[in-house]
């Protein structure tokens, strides 16, 4: 993973730095796993704003990407790691030995032409072979890991995450989240082996507000700004939130307030909650 920095010959690239992706050796995607991604502009089918500050952005198709990893016992060769403009970290294109090509996130450390596999039953613990919970050894860091036996990977998919295991007791499996969350799985949900890729992601600096336009990313206005009937914060005679809580235009809150659903079937699962970003204390 690098970085390049560049001379400051103007205010946008001063600070701004650029992903080199050197993990990424092959370039072009492959077409018979792409498919169209048309853009909304965060409207709904109704054509309204559902979600605020979305429109324009590069052209972008999407890459079917094989969470579930249910092609059991059949040896995948790495052909190439490529870069995947919907996601933070890298892809990795397997070829299996009867021809099929499938789209995994890439393991850090997996380069082409490693053989990596994916089993109902205990294989060899390397980054990239994926097999249930209750297989892998206590202590390994896992990415890509099942809420339910068979629905595919929902848990550490972003760039750079993984969560270590850190006990087996029953049927559950204990994880150690990189927010901080501590919760249980089942020991049937399946987990990829290692760390993902592009760890680096969280230091790029963007430098210029053109670059979020590039992501589809629209300027945005402090709600402060706004008029009371578009904003929670808005109105008054100054630029004054009269007291109350920063909070989105929803009235959410920004700063340590809950953004879980309630009532979850999955609640009784977390024994503890990730830190809050505003006090330093664990979420309740």
């Amino acid at each position: 993973m690098g970085l390049r920095l560049y001379k400051p010959t103007t205010p946008g690239r001063r600070k701004a730095s650029v992903n080199l992706h050197t993990e990424v050796t092959k370039q072009k995607p492959e077409k018979s796993l792409l498919r169209a991604l048309p853009k909304h502009g965060g409207r709904n089918n109704q054509g309204k704003v559902t979600v605020h500050g979305r429109g324009g952005g590069h052209k972008r198709r999407y890459r079917l990407i094989d969470f579930r990893r249910v092609k059991d016992d059949m040896p995948a060769t790495v052909v190439g790691i490529e870069y995947d403009p919907n996601r933070t970290c890298h892809i990795a294109l397997l070829q299996y030995e009867d021809g099929v090509r499938r789209y995994i996130l890439a393991p850090r450390g997996v380069t082409d032409g490693e053989v990596i596999l994916s089993s109902a039953a205990a294989i060899e613990p390397k980054a990239g072979n994926c097999m249930p919970l209750k297989h892998i050894p206590t202590g390994l860091t896992v990415h890509s890991i099942e809420f339910e036996p068979g629905k595919g990977g929902g848990l550490c998919r972003s760039a750079g995450s993984g969560a270590r295991l850190s006990n087996k007791e029953g049927r559950w499996a204990t994880i150690v989240l990189p927010s901080g969350e501590i919760r249980r799985v089942s020991l049937e949900c399946r987990a990829t082996i290692g760390q993902l890729d592009n760890t680096d992601h969280q230091n790029i600096k963007l430098g210029k507000a053109g670059r979020n336009r590039w992501r589809g990313r629209k300027p945005k206005v402090r709600g402060v700004a706004k008029d009371h009937a578009c904003h929670p914060l808005g109105g008054g005679e100054g630029r004054s939130k009269g007291g109350r809580e920063p909070a989105s235009a929803s009235g959410t809150k920004s700063k340590g307030g809950r953004t879980r659903t309630r009532g979850k079937s999955t609640d009784s699962r977390i024994i503890r909650r990730r830190k809050s970003r505003r006090y330093g204390q664990l979420k309740v």
